[in-house]
C-alpha cells in the first residue's frame, strides 16, 4: 500500500459515484452503502493521536498562541490572488510548526511547512466542519477494505460489464492538438504498446480525458533488507505527456511548477505484513483502541515524523485469517532517525521497523516482531507534488478555454476552492469533464462550504481557543 484515502460525510461527488457501483463483498448493496455501514460499526475515535516517549500526548490543548490564531484566521480571509506562491512557513511563526495542531493536521493531510499557503488555506476552509474532532478523527470515514479493493475493482467490474475496453500496459506518449481561432481540438493519440508505436485517429464525436501528472509516478520499492532507490528521471508517462501538451498551449498548464523540487515533494511509506497479531496487540493496548477504530498515531518526537495506522482486518479482500497488515509513513525521509542513525530513505524495512518499535518503547518485542514481519517500502518522489507552491495558471482548467474534445482530470487540474489529494477532487474533475464535453444535462454534485454555516464556525472558534 503506497497510501490510503480518507473519506468523510461531505464528499458529495464520490458518494454519488459509489451509490450505483456494486460492493466487491456483497453485490446486492452499493459501495456507498458498504462504506456507510462500515463507518457505523468502525468509526474512528482516536485516543492516541500523538505519542511521545511511548506515552500518549494530551492533545486537548492544540497549542495555539494568540498570534497563531490571528495568523490562521487572516490566512483563511486572504484571497488566493494575494497569497500567490507563498508557502505555509512564509505565513506562520516558527513555533506554530511545533504545535499539536500542526503535528495533527500535517500528518493527517501530509502537509510540510514549505508547501503552498493557498492549498493549506483551502484545506482549512474545506474541512472546517471536521476541525472540532481533529484530535479524535471522529469525522473520518474509511472503506472496509483497502481502496483498490473497495473502490477501484468494483468500478472496473461495473465498466467491463457495460462493454468498456481497457487497454492495459499501453502508454499514451502524445496527443495531437489543432489550435486555431481560439479553439483546441485533439485529433490523434500516440501510444506505445508491446514495444510498438501506435496511433488512434480521433473521430468527430470522440472525447479525450487526460490524467496530467501523477503523485505515485516513479515509485521505487524496498524490502525487509533492501533500500528503495530514488527515481529522479521522470519515467512516468503522465508527466512526460503533460510536458508535451503544455508545450502546445499555455492553457494546458505548467508541470514544471510541481516536479522541479523532488526533495520537497517526496516521502516514504511502508506496509507491514505480519504472521501474528503481536504488533496489533501491543499498539491496541497503549492506544486504547482496537484495530479499525483508533485512527492515525503519530510519533511526535520522531525526526521522520512517523505515523502508523492499524486498519480493520482483513484489509485486503480474501486476505487469509492468519495474516495481519498495517501501514505507516514518514514525512521527512531525509532526516536521520533517533535510534537508527541514518535517513529513513536510506533504511531497509527492517531498520524502519526497528526505529518505529524503539519510539513506541516496544523494546522487548522487537526481535519477535522483526522475525514475524515482512516490510515493503515505497519511496515516492512526487507524492505531495500537488501541494507545491504554484501560480494561478500552472494547473489547467478541467476543460481548457476553447477545448472542443479534450479535458484534464486528476490531481493537477484546477477546480476552484476544492482540495487536491482527495478522491473527491478526482471524481469532481471527472464529473465536470464528462458533463461539460458530453453536454450532460445535470449539475455537478454540490460543493460543501462549511464556512457559511454558523454552527460550524462556532464549533471551530471554540476548538481554536480550547485549552
Amino acid at each position: 500500500m503506497r497510501g490510503g484515502r480518507m473519506f468523510e460525510e461531505k464528499l458529495n461527488c464520490t458518494h454519488d459515484l459509489l451509490s450505483f457501483i456494486p460492493s466487491i463483498a456483497d453485490p446486492t448493496k452499493s459501495a456507498k452503502d458498504e462504506l456507510m455501514e462500515f463507518h457505523q460499526e468502525f468509526f474512528w475515535n482516536d485516543k492516541a493521536r500523538l505519542v511521545s516517549g511511548g506515552q500518549i500526548v494530551d492533545v486537548s490543548d492544540l497549542g495555539f498562541s494568540e498570534r497563531d490564531r490571528l495568523d490562521l484566521i487572516a490566512l483563511c480571509a486572504t484571497p488566493e490572488s494575494v497569497l500567490g506562491v507563498r508557502t505555509i512557513q512564509d505565513w506562520f511563526e516558527p513555533r506554530f510548526f511545533r504545535s499539536n495542531f500542526w503535528l495533527i493536521w500535517s500528518t493527517t493531510f501530509a502537509f510540510a511547512p514549505w508547501h503552498s499557503a493557498v492549498e493549506f488555506k483551502r484545506y482549512c476552509l474545506r474541512f472546517l466542519h471536521l476541525f472540532s474532532t481533529i484530535d479524535t478523527m471522529g469525522g473520518i470515514y474509511r472503506t472496509q477494505f483497502n481502496q483498490f479493493d473497495a473502490v477501484v475493482r468494483p468500478i472496473v467490474a461495473w465498466l467491463k460489464a457495460r462493454g468498456v475496453r481497457l487497454e492495459m500496459s499501453a502508454e499514451v506518449t502524445d496527443v495531437d492538438v489543432v489550435v486555431e481561432s481560439g479553439q483546441k481540438t485533439a485529433t490523434r493519440l500516440h501510444y506505445r504498446k508491446g514495444g510498438e508505436d501506435r496511433t488512434v485517429d480521433l473521430a468527430e464525436r470522440d472525447v479525450v480525458f487526460v490524467t496530467n501528472g501523477s503523485m505515485t509516478s516513479d515509485t521505487s520499492y524496498g524490502s525487509m533488507d533492501t533500500v528503495p532507490v530514488l527515481n529522479t528521471q521522470r519515467s512516468g508517462g503522465s508527466w512526460r505527456l503533460w510536458e508535451r501538451l503544455a508545450a502546445k498551449s499555455p492553457d494546458f498548464g505548467r508541470p514544471a511548477a510541481f516536479i522541479s523540487n523532488i526533495d520537497q515533494s517526496k516521502w516514504e511509506s511502508f506496509t507491514v505484513t505480519a504472521d501474528d497479531s503481536s504488533f496489533f496487540d501491543r499498539l491496541e493496548a497503549i492506544s486504547g483502541s482496537r484495530a479499525g477504530k483508533g485512527g492515525l498515531i503519530t510519533i511526535k518526537d520522531s525526526s521522520w515524523l512517523l505515523t502508523v495506522v492499524l486498519n480493520h482486518q482483513p484489509h485486503y479482500y480474501q486476505q487469509p485469517k492468519d495474516v495481519w497488515v498495517w501501514w505507516g509513513y514518514g514525512l521527512f525521509p531525509d532526516k536521520p532517525g533517533q535510534f537508527v542513525h541514518k535517513p529513513m530513505a536510506e533504511c531497509t524495512g527492517r531498520e524502519i521497523l526497528t526505529e518505529l518499535l524503539s519510539h513506541l518503547r516496544f523494546t522487548e518485542s522487537i526481535a519477535h516482531i522483526l522475525d514475524t514481519s515482512r516490510v515493503m517500502t515505497s519511496l515516492m518522489p512526487y507524492v505531495t507534488a500537488q501541494f507545491m507552491p504554484r501560480g494561478r495558471s500552472d494547473r489547467p482548467k478541467v476543460i481548457p478555454n476553447g477545448s472542443r474534445n479534450l479535458a484534464f482530470i486528476g490531481q493537477f487540474c484546477e477546480i476552484p476552492d476544492d482540495v487536491v489529494f482527495t478522491v473527491e477532487y478526482s471524481v469532481r474533475a471527472a464529473q465536470i469533464a464528462v458533463f461539460g464535453l458530453l453536454d450532460v444535462q445535470r449539475p455537478v454534485s454540490p460543493f460543501y462550504k462549511g464556512q457559511h454555516d454558523p454552527s460550524v464556525l462556532f464549533d471551530a472558534w471554540k476548538t481554536l481557543h480550547r485549552h
